[in-house]
């Protein structure tokens, strides 16, 4: 079934709450980490053969730093690329060509890799700071926020919105960083470390959280406009019963969907909140959405896709299981994930069957690839490496 948990991570799982009561902490602070360290304790497939219906080219790479034990996740605007590492090295890339067009260092580490947006350039890191600096590197603020941000910032209409590992959401005014709103959730006793962040869609924030809740917050005041369960924790035991979302909800049109670790995959009305439809699923990874379907990576790293109307599954590829696949980027025929060895597959959006597939650094691509256009996608690896690759 795709909401039970592979043995090795249950196993995990269990031994970090163990930890987490000998230590008096309020999180099981390393099951996201471990799910996208180094190599699986599980021993993953083996890359099956298939004739290729796609060629795949490397059109330019960069290093930028190795991302430590987070997800660093690259930026674009316009025509350039923004990656960094968690040294503290930023640049930006020309998408179409790769030519350098800026590159500086943050003069901290940092520790979830780079938000755009309204002119700036933001980063996060572990002791709570958010730094923006503008288009040409040079620092514009600096704000300290109450907890360690692990995900990268998000900027629109004048809002810097920030996300810190207390459960606060902060919307900060983007022209000095002055802080406009905050919004708090209490976290359960046990949750999954997260580097979930934010998504900013038409004048709302919609962020997922510990124990299965999305929720749709007003970008200019940070009221809540509605919340909604994905899931409700289930279970005997504290263990059990961890239902978090720990990837960022995806948002287009009138529709929003998120996913949540032994939960379920479901999809909202973005105005109301009200639910379209749920199924069981689990997921760390998290999920993409195109015009017709929407796609999650389980557990199993099984990639699986469901009627975006009606939640009904359509098809299935099991054969990354342990492979950590990313969650997925839909584009135009095609269903693209990496994975932790640095491969990047590609699916036929129809039927889920392997198309394409190539070779990056051999590290972990722990976040989604990041579209630039219509036929060209990014992957920002483990080791640092920035990969810009056409489908053909």
């Amino acid at each position: 079934m795709i909401h039970e948990v592979i043995p090795a991570l249950r196993l995990l799982l269990t031994m970090l709450a163990v930890t987490t009561v000998l230590a008096g902490c309020k999180t099981i602070s390393d099951t996201y980490d471990g799910w996208f360290g180094s190599a699986p304790k599980q021993k993953p497939a083996e890359l099956v053969q298939f004739q290729s219906q796609a060629t795949l080219r490397i059109v330019w790479q960069a290093n930028v730093g190795a991302a430590g034990r987070g997800g660093f996740y690259p930026s674009a605007v316009g025509n350039t690329v923004y990656a960094a590492g968690a040294s503290g090295q930023i640049a930006g890339f020309a998408a179409n060509t790769g030519a350098s067009q800026i590159r500086f260092e943050a003069a901290t580490p940092l520790s979830g890799g780079l938000g755009t947006g309204v002119g700036l350039i933001l980063a996060g890191t572990a002791r709570g700071e958010v730094l923006a600096f503008d288009l040409s590197g040079k620092p514009a603020w600096k704000t300290q926020l109450t907890g360690e941000v692990l995900s990268p910032p998000a900027a629109a209409d004048g809002v810097v919105v920030v996300r810190t590992g207390d459960g606060r959401i902060y919307g900060l005014n983007a022209a000095d960083g002055k802080q406009r709103w905050v919004y708090q959730r209490a976290l359960p006793t046990l949750a999954l470390r997260s580097y979930a962040g934010v998504v900013v869609y038409r004048g709302g924030v919609f962020a997922g959280f510990p124990g299965g809740r999305l929720v749709a917050i007003a970008l200019e005041t940070g009221n809540v406009g509605w919340e909604a369960v994905v899931a409700l924790p289930k279970g005997a035991t504290e263990l059990e019963r961890v239902t978090d979302v720990t990837s960022s909800p995806v948002v287009d049109g009138a529709q929003v969907c998120a996913v949540a670790f032994q939960g379920r995959v479901a999809c909202f009305d973005a105005i109301r909140g009200e639910t379209l439809w749920a199924r069981d699923a689990s997921s760390i990874a998290g999920m993409g959405l195109d015009a017709r379907n929407a796609y999650v990576t389980d557990d199993r790293s099984a990639v699986q896709a469901l009627d975006r109307g009606r939640g009904a599954s359509l098809w299935k590829q099991d054969k990354l299981n342990g492979r950590r696949a990313s969650a997925p980027l839909a584009m135009g025929r095609y269903v693209i994930v990496g994975d932790y060895q640095g491969y990047v597959h590609v699916l036929s959006r129809d039927d889920g069957a392997f198309v394409a597939r190539i070779a990056t650094d051999g590290s972990a691509i722990q976040v989604p690839p990041l579209a630039l256009d219509l036929s060209t996608f990014l992957v920002q690896t483990r080791n640092g490496g920035v990969f810009a690759i056409s489908i053909q």
